[in-house]
């Protein structure tokens, strides 16, 4: 699933025919702690260009994205804009079919000199980084890096500050854009014992396994088949195949992503992907650029936002996990009060045996008339019978007192479970800095974050509630957070609005805006898909979705944030969909 350098190549390209070169760096930001967003301006508009260093998503290529920053930039940020600043992109370069993209730029320094700088995006697993390099004497120096490389973690190679850049250590393989048909035969010659999947890795320079079996899959409609084993006809087709595949790369690809059957991707290529079958779904990009967007959004998104609620996440799982401590000993406790009635009866007896009884008695044998059994029980020697039976007593109507307030405890510690597993469910499906604060905000307010000095008393703009409009053109709106749910249901919504919730299941409230009208089932289903998809049943099918008017739904008094009762429902099973969730957003 990582970005070869076949695809690179292609992804040059369509930043070449944008025209960016000639443009000037007019933003730089850093979302993230691996991820750079460069914005360059051009006679025909702006682009912005993400590089990534991370490990599992690691790319280069220009989006559309609309991500938040973090209040103060990075370090590396600020460096980034000293060095790039105003500069003007001369060009994006890439040797053979490596997996680097080098960005080059003329640039101003700190005496007014014009100087050149490269920001060097390797795209290599775990060794992924963005470099940014000065030249030098016709030597490219290292400026710094978002990852350093020291010699405790490589000792082949060193990315630090002021050191000479070097290229990593690379094999002679064959280009797919100009090799000759001599020279792939000769290649397979060598190699005639191996699978030709793994051969083609081998042979070939920057191509990723899923063409490399795609490869084999259209020569023999085998992905195992070895080299040996190929008849001349099947290696006429290989021919044709590595042929189509280098037009491909000069502009007739065809960028296409592979999910599995429930949608979710998995791998992309830029040609069409048959190798799978009926085993999987193949959807296809106009551009290469904007399959990569797409194909790490979420990926990318999920990355960021666990580095940014690490410290959230952790309290929220802490909080969690000691209140479900705390009710499995009440409940515990609750147990051992179901055997009060022995220590009542206790009393019963020696009460109606007192007459026999004696002070320094150590126990009383005596017929239990509630059951018709003999029965032991145990005396203090220091108490007199009288004493004895109280004692019981006592201890009875404890437990009995300890029942009913377990009873209570438990049932504020069961609805405290479902309110913290529904913080957690909202921040898990957050994607910003705002959205976190937000939480932050609420759990301060319900006593999970103590409020340091100098907190709350600015407090933030409020988001606004989730917008859609569904084919029908009813509004609906999705909270964000607990707050705003509660926000939305019992203030924002009126009387004869629709209301929607997940049944049992953590998630956001839901309004269907109706405005008087009629709401048709279209819309519901459709507003029932969002509740579902903004919940934590995500990634779940036939989903229980509850709906009723919003007169219906009340909160009762001492409730947890986001916590109502409602009555007057009727349930819809519907399956998330996240192509609506984008498509009906406003």
């Amino acid at each position: 699933m990582s970005l070869d350098g076949a695809y690179l190549h292609i992804v040059r390209e369509e930043m070449l025919a944008k025209k960016l070169v000639g443009g000037r760096v007019d933003k730089i930001y850093q979302p993230s702690r691996e991820e750079i967003i460069i914005t360059i301006r051009t006679f025909g508009g702006a682009e912005k260009i993400l590089l990534s260093a991370n490990t599992s998503s690691a790319r280069a290529c220009l989006t559309s994205q609309t991500l938040e920053n973090p209040k103060a930039p990075p370090m590396f940020c600020m460096l980034m804009r000293k060095h790039l600043g105003g500069g003007r992109l001369l060009d994006i370069s890439q040797d053979g079919l490596e997996r680097i993209l080098n960005f080059d730029f003329e640039c101003t320094n700190e005496i007014g000199d014009l100087v050149t700088n490269r920001v060097a995006v390797e795209i290599m697993g775990k060794c992924s980084n963005i470099i940014l390099l000065t030249r030098k004497d016709s030597e490219w120096r290292v400026v710094d890096a978002v990852k350093r490389v020291t010699d405790d973690i490589s000792s082949v190679r060193r990315i630090l500050p002021g050191i000479l850049y070097e290229l990593p250590p690379r094999e002679e393989r064959l280009n797919l854009l100009n090799c000759t048909e001599e020279q792939i035969l000769s290649a397979l010659d060598l190699n005639l014992t191996q699978k030709l999947a793994k051969a083609m890795l081998k042979i070939f320079e920057g191509i990723s396994p899923i063409f490399a079996r795609e490869c084999a899959f259209y020569t023999a409609r085998d992905v195992d088949v070895t080299i040996a084993d190929l008849t001349a006809e099947q290696r006429s087709r290989l021919l044709f195949f590595l042929k189509k595949a280098g037009s491909a790369m000069s502009g007739e690809g065809r960028f296409t992503v592979v999910s599995d059957l429930q949608g979710k991707p998995k791998d992309f290529c830029f040609m069409n992907i048959e190798q799978y079958g009926n085993e999987a779904v193949v959807s296809e990009y106009p551009t290469a650029n904007m399959l990569l967007d797409k194909f790490f959004s979420g990926k990318a998104n999920a990355e960021r936002l666990k580095q940014r609620s690490g410290d959230l996440m952790k309290l929220i799982v802490n909080a969690y996990e000691r209140t479900a401590r705390k009710l499995e000993l009440q409940k515990q406790e609750l147990e051992n009060c179901r055997e009060r009635e022995v220590f009542r009866v206790c009393g019963d007896l020696i009460n109606a045996n007192i007459y026999r009884m004696e002070k320094g008695m150590n126990q009383l044998v005596a017929d239990n008339f509630y059951t018709g059994e003999q029965q032991v029980i145990k005396l203090d020697v220091r108490l007199t019978p009288a004493q004895n039976a109280q004692k019981y007593y006592t201890e009875y109507k404890k437990l009995d007192t300890a029942e009913k307030m377990l009873t209570s405890l438990i049932k504020q510690g069961e609805q405290e479970l479902i309110y913290i597993d529904s913080v957690f469910d909202e921040a898990s499906r957050t994607t910003g800095e705002s959205e976190l604060n937000e939480i932050r905000a609420e759990l301060m307010e319900t006593g999970y974050i103590r409020r340091s000095k100098g907190q709350g008393q600015k407090p933030q703009k409020a988001l606004p509630p989730l917008k859609f409009r569904s084919d029908d053109g009813f509004e609906i709106l999705v909270g964000r957070n607990n707050i705003q749910n509660d926000k939305l249901t019992l203030k924002t919504a009126k009387a004869g609005d629709m209301w929607l919730h997940t049944q049992n299941i953590p998630g956001s409230h839901t309004i269907i805006l109706c405005d008087g009208k009629d709401v048709p089932d279209n819309t519901i289903v459709q507003a029932a898909t969002l509740a579902a998809y903004c919940s934590k049943a995500r990634e779940s099918t036939k989903v229980p979705v509850d709906y009723t008017r919003c007169k219906f739904v009340k909160k009762p008094n001492g409730a947890k944030p986001g916590m109502v009762i409602f009555t007057n429902n009727r349930t819809i099973l519907v399956n998330p969909d996240e192509e609506l969730y984008e498509r009906l957003k406003v």
